[in-house]
């Protein structure tokens, strides 16, 4: 029984090795890095940056809710789309993908700009809920006099 396992082990690896081409491996193997989607990336940035300003801000900011959504459901009013949303009686904040990622010129459409991009919205939205200038939302070693 023994020497059977070992013909049968010996003839698949014979069959693997075909032609100096041993076992094939699958398509995605360890080597290929996880895909990230532009979704993905969106959230991690406005996770990321609220984070950081919830560290800058703690009192203020403790209780915000950050949302993200595709696209408003209604514009407000104003001309174009809107890029976020506050809503001050429930501590929300909805930032807008498709806004945010579609239909911002930039002068540069790389992966750092668009981070830029997102992480500008993300200020300027919190500067709204808050009353303040977005530049006044950085911690003191940042801002010059």
């Amino acid at each position: 029984m023994a020497q059977a396992d070992e013909e049968t082990r010996g003839a698949l690896s014979r069959r693997r090795s075909r032609h100096g081409r041993n076992g094939r491996s699958s398509v995605v193997g360890p080597d290929v890095p996880p895909i990230d989607t532009r979704i993905d990336q969106f959230d991690l940035t406005v996770a990321t940056t609220a984070d950081y300003l919830r560290g800058a801000w703690p009192a203020e900011l403790a209780d915000v809710r950050f949302e993200v959504g595709a696209m408003p459901a209604q514009n407000s009013g104003t001309d174009g789309v809107d890029r976020w949303f506050v809503d001050r009686a429930r501590r929300r904040i909805i930032l807008y993908r498709l806004p945010i990622q579609r239909m911002s010129k930039l002068h540069r459409n790389d992966e750092l700009h668009q981070r830029m991009m997102v992480e500008s919205c993300v200020f300027r939205a919190v500067a709204e809920l808050l009353g303040k200038d977005p530049w006044d939302l950085g911690p003191e070693r940042y801002r010059f006099l």
